[in-house]
């Protein structure tokens, strides 16, 4: 999945001096208070993090509420999509008119119908809502599908992305993972019969680790985080 970004920052913590026992503690909960919150600094949402101390002195600043600052290293993991990239999510909810998805269980996506491209007909099956591609009939959208999806717009204040299903490599990942690399012709005969063991292709699978696209880039600038009590 594309949006997912590893990222070097220097971060320099203000602790209040009555935590000065326990400064690992108050750094902690520092770093913790901005996970799943989008950070203009790194522009993005901080997943999770990794930390090092840089040096075991602090600075102490004057004032009303006299701080010290205490240096450190981070390795942040950070959701930063942007438009036009592919993302990964889990379809919650499913009707004619649109498609909700919640992504890495946090942000919320929708798809609305226009957005959807003309291959996928809204139809009742069984009782359940989906959407099934006329074009392969094992391609099937419903409640609890994961499917992969393209940025059309996303607002970051509520972390909310609007998809995207008119490009031909998006649709449910477990369909897209098996025939989303071949042509139509192959897909179409091997899902009349199946082939033999010899001549399947090793590499029809593709890895969905969210792992296998992290990118990474440093970022110089100090962040500066304050904690008045």
């Amino acid at each position: 999945m594309e949006g997912l970004t590893v990222a070097d920052a220097n971060l320099t913590v203000y602790i209040h001096p009555s935590n000065a026992k326990k400064v690992k503690d108050a750094l902690l909960r520092q770093l913790s208070s901005l996970l799943f919150k989008y950070d203009e600094n790194f522009d993005g949402v901080i997943l999770a993090y990794e930390i090092k101390f840089e040096s075991k002195d602090a600075k102490i600043l004057p004032g009303l509420h006299p701080l010290f600052g205490v240096k450190l290293k981070a390795n942040l993991l950070l959701f930063q999509p942007k438009v036009n990239e592919l993302l990964e999510g889990k379809v919650v909810k499913l009707g004619k008119e649109c498609i909700h998805v919640i992504i890495l269980g946090f942000s919320s996506a929708t798809i609305m119908s226009e957005d959807i491209r003309e291959e996928f007909k809204f139809r009742i099956k069984h009782g359940v809502e989906v959407f099934a591609s006329s074009a392969h009939k094992r391609h099937v959208i419903k409640t609890g599908s994961f499917i992969r999806f393209l940025v059309k717009s996303l607002d970051v204040d509520i972390l909310h992305v609007n998809g995207s299903l008119i490009p031909s490599n998006t649709g449910c990942i477990h369909w897209l993972s098996r025939y989303g690399t071949e042509d139509i012709s192959k897909i179409d005969r091997s899902l009349k019969r199946p082939r033999p063991i010899e001549e399947q292709d090793p590499e029809a699978i593709v890895d969905l680790s969210l792992n296998s696209n992290h990118h990474r880039k440093s970022h110089k600038r100090t962040v500066s985080l304050s904690q008045m009590g």
